[in-house]
């Protein structure tokens, strides 16, 4: 299945059925008078949050939601039945933006939260609110609300508490099969993986974390260049970043350099994720003879100026990787528990993170801005060009029962 991360629909609640102005009139039967119902309600569209749902590729093509209008009142005081709600199902991780006012209406975050995104109206009045001592004949009644109708956008961005980070073809792939159950793709060409991969890591027993392996990132990748700017994002729900280093690339680049076109990147994609605690893994370490493993090691932490965490892995022989999981695990657990002891430090990590999803938000935006003018450059210059990223046909309507 196509992973697809983003997607635009629009959601148009039920309008309320209309109430009705009716009279008893029964042979026989005394005191009569008005005995008009209510409309009923119309269906709101409701979007929840769902772990069997992993991709938004159900809304990528059929885009129009809409909820069924209440029934209109009758007589003998019958009101209309209301229309059942419209739940869309999303993956967990999923926020909801109004894309007029740019506003979030909702971040979900865990299996089964759910968001109203459009309220269904209210059923109007039947002319039985309207009798009263001076007016024992109303023939007033009310016609129901109508429902609410949005546009919206949903962005999916991968819920980890790791997000391994590195240029294409650095192990990242190998590396997370070697630390979980998860099974990306693994070959020896760059850019293996063109989806993000979740795999939940343990430790020890009731001790676990779960890691992201995004695809490779490459020098422009904050202007979108290779897989860039789609994936970045998906970094910015994570606590830690684990640096993959390949210490012998296939090209015969130097690593060093490679680490820091990295780091760059990720600096001019968004300051704030810059700023998330680093470790760095020296990658495939069986590529280079044992007796020159350290001194080469050292060579790129020196070019480097690296200071902080460091390891030796081979993702192959899975050699090192244990003492990576463990120390993630110890600083992920230290974080856990400080956020909880410390309200002062919750609130900051709170707001560190609003601003990081701000960024990330802003720079999406911008490079897909840049993207379609681009494309509508190339379409301008060149009549037979072929837009594959237009949708062809028109959008496909489906009314919800």
């Amino acid at each position: 299945m196509r992973f697809v991360d983003e997607a635009v629909i629009t959601v148009d609640a039920g309008d309320g059925g209309n109430g009705v102005a009716s009279f008893r009139r029964e042979k026989f039967v005394p005191f009569g008078g008005p005995d008009g119902g209510d409309g009923g309600r119309g269906g709101s569209v409701y979007i929840q949050a769902d772990t069997d749902t992993s991709t938004l590729v159900d809304y990528r093509y059929t885009r129009k939601f809409r909820a069924e209008r209440g029934k209109n009142g009758s007589g003998a005081n019958c009101a209309g039945r209301g229309a059942p709600d419209v739940i869309l199902k999303v993956p967990v991780g999923t926020t909801i933006v109004d894309t007029e006012s740019g506003d979030i209406i909702g971040d979900l975050v865990e299996n089964g939260q759910r968001v109203l995104v459009a309220q269904g109206g209210d059923g109007g009045l039947g002319n039985t609110h309207f009798k009263s001592s001076t007016n024992r004949s109303p023939r007033k009644f009310t016609t129901g609300i109508k429902g609410e109708f949005r546009e919206i956008r949903l962005e999916l961005k991968v819920l980890a508490d790791v997000g391994l980070l590195g240029m294409p073809n650095a192990g990242k792939s190998t590396f997370i099969r070697a630390v979980s159950a998860a099974k990306p793709k693994v070959a020896d060409y760059p850019f293996t993986t063109m989806v993000p991969n979740l795999g939940v890591v343990d430790a020890d027993r009731h001790r676990s974390f779960v890691m992201a392996d995004i695809p490779g990132l490459i020098e422009g990748a904050a202007e979108g260049a290779g897989l860039g700017i789609r994936f970045l994002k998906h970094l910015a729900r994570t606590r830690i970043l684990l640096h993959i280093v390949d210490v012998q690339p296939i090209d015969g680049s130097d690593p060093a350099h490679n680490a820091k076109a990295i780091m760059a990147e990720l600096k001019k994609f968004s300051p704030t994720l810059a700023k998330l605690p680093v470790v760095l893994v020296l990658n495939k370490l069986d590529q280079i003879d044992e007796e020159n493993r350290e001194e080469w090691c050292q060579h790129i932490l020196t070019e480097l100026d690296w200071h902080g965490p460091v390891f030796r892995t081979s993702g192959l022989l899975e050699e090192g990787t244990k003492e990576v999981v463990y120390y993630l695990m110890d600083q992920i657990e230290q974080q856990r528990e400080r956020e909880v002891e410390d309200p002062e430090y919750a609130a900051e990590m709170k707001a560190f993170r609003d601003q990081l999803e701000a960024e990330t938000r802003e720079q999406t935006l911008a490079a897909k801005e840049a993207y379609r003018a681009m494309r509508r450059a190339q379409r301008q210059g060149d009549d037979d060009f072929d837009d594959d990223d237009e949708d062809d046909g028109d959008v496909e309507v489906i009314y919800v029962r």
